[in-house]
């Protein structure tokens, strides 16, 4: 990279997934490790954002990395849970050293900390993998549209340039959202998922709260670009089960 003198044209290669990896491999990225990982928290914020979350980066001691999650995401299991595999997939994508992801929770005892291995269990436990899903970046904005993904069925939309995807499972009446559509919040005008069946909203913008009671909320998947290709991360058993 001492090669290029352009230091807008380093940065562009460096923000590219597949030269990054590339980079990564023979050793040649121009960015330390602090930096890469980050510019790669920075980068699934906006996604983390959506959610009601945010993390921040404490600091990185040999090859572990120390962070803290907060926002309202924290009240909903599913939502951390996918906050969770979004986060340590682009970590471990940025710094493929790292070989530990410790969090340290936001409240008073600032000082708990909970190793990887803890934080995510359920992630590994559940089988989580990421699956590409070319067809769901295709959605128009405001277009719902349902997908079949590694044997789970999949309601995925597009708010403005932001998309979404949840379970195909309504808490409420415990049906399908097949047929369901985009609406705006009576009192606010937000975005919201209407079941077709029992006529409950649900917050598309912010995992899928329900508008009557936030604790029925809609399951929600990470949809990440990785590797230049829009994917999805599907557990094999449901997030919200024991929620």
């Amino acid at each position: 990279m001492e090669m290029i003198d352009d230091p807008g044209l380093v940065e562009r290669l460096a923000g590219d997934d597949l030269v990054a990896s590339l980079l990564l491999v023979h050793g040649l990225h121009p960015h330390d490790l602090e930096r890469r990982v980050a510019d790669a928290l920075d980068r699934v914020r906006p996604y983390l954002g959506s959610h009601g979350g945010d993390v921040h980066l404490l600091d990185i001691v040999g090859d572990t990395v120390r962070l803290r999650f907060s926002g309202s995401c924290k009240s909903c299991p599913s939502s951390a849970l996918t906050l969770e595999l979004a986060v340590e997939d682009a970590v471990r994508a940025a710094a493929p050293e790292i070989s530990s992801i410790e969090v340290v929770a936001a409240e008073a005892d600032s000082t708990h900390i909970i190793p990887a291995e803890s934080l995510l269990a359920k992630v590994h436990s559940n089988g989580a993998a990421w699956h590409q899903v070319p067809d769901i970046a295709e959605l128009a904005p405001g277009e719902v549209g349902g997908f079949f993904v590694a044997g789970v069925s999949i309601l995925a939309c597009r708010v403005g340039e932001q998309l979404y995807a949840y379970r195909d499972y309504c808490p409420v009446c415990e049906g399908s959202l097949a047929g369901a559509a985009l609406h705006r919040a009576d009192d606010t005008g937000a975005p919201v998922l209407r079941c077709p069946r029992c006529r409950n909203d649900f917050d598309v913008v912010h995992a899928g709260a329900g508008l009557g009671d936030p604790a029925a909320h809609l399951d929600p998947f990470p949809l990440l670009v990785r590797d230049g290709v829009l994917s999805v991360a599907v557990p094999t058993e449901p997030m919200g089960a024991s929620a």
